[in-house]
């Protein structure tokens, strides 16, 4: 176990996936294994929609009710007005001071789900992105990839009531899992893939050994 000795400059990892891809679980995973490297950092967890008081009252909206119930395009405003918010309150200032932030889903969310699933044109959803994101890029993305039936079948056994976009159907959560790879294969420096049907300790396995770069780099500044 070391001691990070740099405290001016945090890393910033985003996990994306389909719905019940493992996402959570992975997350914590993730923070228990940094921990046990590094002895006194500060790992701040968020998510989207979310992470503020103002992002979360959004999130309300956006994944209770009908499938249909939003247009696209207020479900696209309302998205990425959270993901404004939760830059602002949380991502950048942790960053900021040295803490490392571990977020379920960022904005390669909104590429998918709002603009490859929903037809959107990419340049649109840059364009709003442009105003809510600042400078704010994560240093490394980690998609777990699942089949959709698989994934749709694990999130709908949860049997939560917040489950708007687990109702979109199959046909929509197939187009999700291949606007996911589509964007990986654009972005490969930053998006790596990892087997989400392995167990739970492979995965997390994997991904630590992806994240441990970051780590040691971080370090030695």
């Amino acid at each position: 176990m070391v001691k990070k000795t740099n405290k001016n400059e945090g890393i910033f990892i985003t996990f994306e996936g389909g719905e019940g891809s493992g996402k959570s679980t992975q997350i914590q995973k993730l923070k228990n294994n940094i921990l046990g490297f590094i002895s006194d950092v500060e790992i701040v967890i968020s998510r989207e929609p979310g992470g503020t008081e103002v992002a979360e009252q959004i999130r309300e909206i956006l994944v209770n009710g009908a499938a249909d119930k939003l247009s696209v395009r207020t479900e696209t405003l309302l998205m990425i007005a959270a993901r404004a918010e939760h830059i602002d309150r949380v991502i950048l200032p942790a960053i900021k001071r040295g803490a490392i932030v571990l977020c379920d889903r960022f904005k390669d969310s909104s590429i998918v789900y709002q603009g490859i699933a929903n037809k959107i044109p990419n340049r649109e959803i840059d364009k709003i992105h442009a105003f809510a994101l600042k400078t704010c890029e994560p240093d490394l993305t980690i998609l777990i990839d699942v089949p959709a039936e698989i994934g749709i079948k694990r999130a709908l056994d949860r049997n939560e009531n917040n489950q708007r976009f687990e109702r979109k159907g199959e046909l929509f959560h197939k187009k999700i899992r291949d606007g996911y790879l589509k964007i990986a294969s654009l972005h490969p420096d930053r998006i790596k893939i990892i087997d989400g049907s392995q167990t739970i300790e492979k995965i997390s396995d994997e991904i630590f050994q992806l994240v441990f770069p970051i780590l040691r780099s971080s370090l030695s500044k």
